[in-house]
């Protein structure tokens, strides 16, 4: 029985000397890279209208619309596909837009329209008749989604050095009548309407306002429209 006592006791110490000593606690794993964050969505952007949305005798960048994407990259807003162009009325726009054959739908719509219509001293009445089916146009282009759809009122060109020797009492009249009933179709479909008017208004004379025409707006000058939009248009992309 002491015998086996022994052996144990033996074995015991054998085993003890035979046991790794214990090591350092391993150090806590690295904290994982952050993953990068990925990029805004892109939303494409479509621009309806007339010289103001074409940009007349301005380069592209200075299109108030290109400006407009430029401000809203953040939001994933695209360079605009356009169709516009000088000269054009409410229905030289729709046949336009007939013509063009657009087949996709778009993440933001503008319309901007009418100022011909006043210089060509068209009924008011066929101005809303045709406004009112260019908005159902710009909503089906955004998708059915009127919330994706904003207009921008249209400028009081009687003030531009042009303009100016007309009549501009009659013209800021006929200009406000127009943009009344555009802001009217606007609260009807739940369309934003900006207006810009107040700014083509305050130009004071100011040669850096305007475009080399003296009859459109400058880059300098659009760039302020861009502005007035861009709150509005990321209220529609939230």
């Amino acid at each position: 029985m002491l015998l086996h006592f022994r052996c144990v006791w033996l074995l015991l110490l054998v085993l003890a000397g035979c046991t790794e000593p214990t090591s350092a606690p391993a150090p806590s794993p690295a904290p994982p890279a952050p993953v990068p964050t990925a990029p805004a969505g892109t939303v494409s952007y479509l621009a309806l209208g007339d010289s103001y949305t074409i940009g007349q005798s301005v380069p592209a960048t200075d299109r108030w619309g290109v400006q407009l994407a430029q401000l809203a990259q953040a939001e994933g807003v695209q360079t605009p596909d356009i169709i516009a162009q000088t000269g054009w009325t409410t229905g030289e726009l729709q046949q336009a837009i007939a013509a063009a054959n657009v087949q996709k739908t778009y993440g933001l719509v503008s319309l901007m329209i009418g100022v011909n219509n006043q210089y060509r001293g068209l009924p008011l009445a066929t101005y809303r008749t045709e406004f009112r089916q260019l908005l159902q146009t710009a909503i089906g282009f955004a998708g059915g989604r009127s919330r994706r759809v904003f207009v921008l009122s249209i400028p009081d060109w009687g003030q531009t050095p042009v303009g100016r020797s007309y009549s501009q009492t009659r013209i800021s009249t006929e200009i406000d009548q127009f943009n009344a009933v555009a802001r009217e179709e606007c609260s009807r479909v739940t369309v934003e309407f900006v207006d810009i008017t107040d700014l083509t208004r305050n130009t004071r004379s100011d040669p850096a306002q305007f475009a080399p025409d003296g009859l459109h707006y400058s880059g300098l000058h659009m760039s302020q429209w861009a502005n007035r939009a861009l709150p509005v248009v990321r209220l529609l992309l939230k």
